[in-house]
């Protein structure tokens, strides 16, 4: 007599209309995981947004001080190619929570930093830790969330990943302005410690059914991966594409648009521009979908080319400057996505290996891109953002390959 009465029930909580059994909500595991993108990933971009004051109280210069932008970055895309098994051997919410604590602690860290030399090696460890969020927060995804919003879900993640590029420098920025450049790190570590608690609560355990991949199976996998030309070619499109990303806020933070030099504000507002870019796209993510992944990428490369190559041009406008860098963070924001699941077609049977190599690739580019806007610092703004768009063209003919494969499927 008992079952008549909770088997509804059981069925209630687990099923609704939108949402099949056995899959995790999509909206909030979505809104969590794009904040915590924000907040983990940013930490690559604080120091841009601090390089003259940490420059000042470290003895060095603000060029010099770039370095521990890039020492992040490359420590991070060694993490990603550590963290994309150990999620696939111990379920993305261990690996997520395991990787806050560290986090927080090598973040409060890097507060302390005496000297440059030492904060290099402190945001080197920032890195490592922090890079055990994205492989495993994309990973849950593809685990939990059902597959008909599972493309929202990307789209909403990696764009947080890439607005925390512009949100990060501008939070930076301003607690700087108040209370000092160490305060945005010791803020940072505890903005992840108060994101424990919504991390248990709302993230599922990954069942584990005893046929994954062991960590040396995964960890095999890349070397096959890579040889795969066009999946090495797409991995070197991630790389130009994040260079050029990050060489671009780079050459505001550090070369500055001439109408704009030595105006803070100005700089400040001219980061902010991007944000719509960042919200719009997620939202357009269902019309986006209609596009097939490889032409996605190809058409977002171009667009981001063609902003750039228009913005060198627009240095001493500061308005359609702006606009010029809102086309820009829309195309990146787009592109992101669509090289992701790309990837994923081309890699059926190792999906952990091969979005754990993106995100190494993704991070490899964001650390060249500091040192190559330090390198171009000569040519001036106009000069480095032609640069980058040559360097996005190539990103272009990197991911035709891709296209060609999917027109004769």
């Amino acid at each position: 007599m008992s079952h008549p009465t909770t088997s509804p029930r059981r069925t209630a909580r687990s099923s609704t209309p939108d949402q099949p059994p056995g899959w995790a909500p999509a909206a909030p595991t979505t809104v969590l995981l794009t904040a915590l993108g924000v907040l983990m990933v940013g930490q690559m971009y604080t120091v841009l947004a601090l390089l003259h004051p940490m420059a000042t109280a470290l003895g060095t210069t603000p060029g010099q001080a770039t370095w521990t932008a890039t020492a992040f970055g490359f420590a991070y895309a060694a993490g990603f190619l550590l963290s994309g098994p150990l999620s696939d051997r111990y379920g993305p919410r261990a690996v997520i929570i395991a990787g806050l604590v560290a986090a927080m602690a090598s973040t409060a860290a890097v507060s302390a930093a005496p000297n440059l030399p030492a904060a290099i090696a402190l945001r080197s460890l920032q890195g490592l830790t922090a890079a055990t969020f994205a492989p495993s927060a994309l990973s849950y995804v593809v685990h939990h969330i059902a597959p008909r919003r599972r493309g929202t879900a990307l789209t909403c993640i990696t764009s947080g990943m890439l607005a925390a590029a512009v949100v990060m420098q501008i939070g930076a920025q301003a607690v700087a302005a108040g209370i000092g450049w160490r305060a945005v790190f010791w803020l940072g570590a505890a903005l992840m410690a108060l994101s424990l608690t919504p991390v248990r609560r709302v993230l599922r355990p990954t069942p584990r059914h005893g046929t994954g991949v062991g960590l040396l199976q995964a960890f095999a996998a890349m070397p096959r991966l890579l040889r795969q030309p066009r999946l090495g070619a797409l991995y070197l499109s991630t790389v130009a594409l994040m260079s050029a990303f990050v060489a671009l806020y780079t050459a505001v933070a550090i070369a500055g648009p001439p109408s704009i030099a030595g105006n803070s504000s100005a700089i400040l507002a001219l980061r902010a521009s991007a944000l719509p870019a960042l919200v719009a796209v997620p939202l357009l993510a269902p019309v986006l979908q209609r596009i097939l992944a490889p032409l996605r990428a190809v058409l977002a490369f171009a667009l981001a080319a063609l902003a750039v190559a228009a913005g060198s041009f627009l240095g001493g406008h500061t308005v359609p400057l702006a606009i010029a860098l809102l086309l820009f963070v829309a195309a990146v924001a787009a592109a992101a996505p669509a090289v992701v699941e790309t990837i994923n077609a081309n890699a059926p049977h190792a999906r952990g290996a091969a979005v754990a190599l993106y995100g190494c690739s993704m991070f490899i580019g964001a650390s060249l891109g500091p040192q190559l806007t330090g390198a171009l610092t000569g040519l001036g703004f106009g000069g480095i953002l032609l640069v980058v768009a040559a360097v996005l063209v190539l990103g272009v003919l990197l991911a035709l390959p891709a296209l060609r494969r999917q027109r004769t499927t």
